[in-house]
Order: structure tokens, then sequence, then C-alpha cells
């Protein structure tokens, strides 16, 4: 008997008011899964889990129903990372973070890039830590990008643009992701890749 292939998918429930699931989202889940499965949940608010390859259009359409959000598994930008938005959706900039997220999730990059997105100075998305990371503060946008939270390597993220408005800092990000997936080499963490080429460099290119 030919063995069934499986593709890992990346699933969590969007940008809210924190990484939750509810129970018609977590039956649906399981619906696809085998008695002895199990899920691994990340520390970025995701869950993989493995479908047959036959099913994943059908997986994504029956998810997206129920309000989960599938991405792909490897060298993409993963799901912006959020904190609990503590505040409320709109003075917390709940809006721009799900339009960030609508925007580069999933896109194709040299390795496996993580956004990170705080809603207030107190940091609970950790954005300093993460590869690109953003944090709102007042009424406007403060921009880091080469965070690295593990390892020897540990490192907090260069500030690169503040006080931006969503528009300036949608586009900026735009064109971080784009220079990093044009000019990265296989395999190059954005913290190396901005290392390499210089945080100078990647800022002239921001304003052309």
């Amino acid at each position: 008997m030919a063995q069934v292939k499986k593709i890992k998918l990346a699933v969590n429930g969007g940008i809210a008011f924190g990484a939750k699931l509810n129970a018609r989202q977590l039956t649906l889940i399981a619906s696809y899964m085998d008695n002895e499965e199990e899920v691994e949940l990340t520390t970025f608010q995701q869950i993989y889990i493995e479908v047959e390859e036959e099913k994943v259009e059908e997986v994504k359409e029956k998810f997206n129903e129920v309000g989960l959000f599938c991405y792909p598994v490897g060298n993409f930008v993963k799901s912006l990372r959020t904190c609990n938005f503590c505040k409320g959706e709109e003075e917390e900039g709940m809006p721009v973070a799900k339009e960030i997220n609508k925007r580069i999730a999933g896109k194709t990059v040299p390795f496996t890039l993580k956004p990170a997105y705080t809603g207030c100075p107190v940091g609970c998305g950790e954005p300093l830590v993460n590869d690109i990371g953003i944090m709102k503060r007042k009424d406007a946008y403060d921009l880091y990008i080469g965070g690295h939270s593990k390892g020897k390597n540990a490192r907090v993220g260069n500030l690169i643009m503040e006080q931006l408005t969503p528009e300036q800092l949608y586009e900026a990000v735009d064109k971080i992701i784009t220079i990093y997936a044009d000019q990265g080499k296989k395999r190059e963490v954005l913290f190396k890749f901005v290392d390499r080429i210089g945080l100078g460099n990647i800022k002239q290119q921001l304003v052309k």
C-alpha cells in the first residue's frame, strides 16, 4: 500500500485579542487527525498540523470558514506574532497589525523570518528579539530589524525607522522583506544578513 504524502501547515486564529482558539476551531482541527497524531504548538502562536496532500486546499477552505488561517512551513515569513492588545483594538493598533500580517505572511525569503508586533512600549509581543519588530508608541510606530532570541547570538534588534504612520510602516516592512528576499543568501538568517550588508546600506535602500 502506497504511503500517503502529508503536508505540514502552520495554523492560527489570525490577529486577535491574544493567541486563542475556540471549541469549534479545535474540533475541526481534530477532525483531520488520526487518534494517535499530535499537533505541535510553536512559540510563535501557531499550531503545526500535517494533512494529506490531496486535502490541503479543502483544509484551507474549511479552516478559513471558522476563522483559522493556514500558512506554509519553511523558508517563509511567519504570521505576525502579537501582544494581547490589552487596552482595546483601536488604541493598541490591531487594524495595523492585521494589515501587516495580510501583506507579509507566507512570502518566500532566504530563511524563516519571524515578525513581531506590540501595541505599546511594554513590548509583550517581544518585537526587539525577533527578525522584524514593530512597536506602537503613542500614535506612531517604531521599526526594528535584526533581533534574535536564541543561543549565544541572542541580540536586540536595531531601530531602523521611528515614528512612522501606518502607510509609511507598511511600505518600509514591504521593502525590508524585498531587500532580504533579493539580496540574502540561502539559509542566511536576517540578523546575519543585516551584519553582512550593513544597517546603513539597508537604510539607504529604504529611502529610495
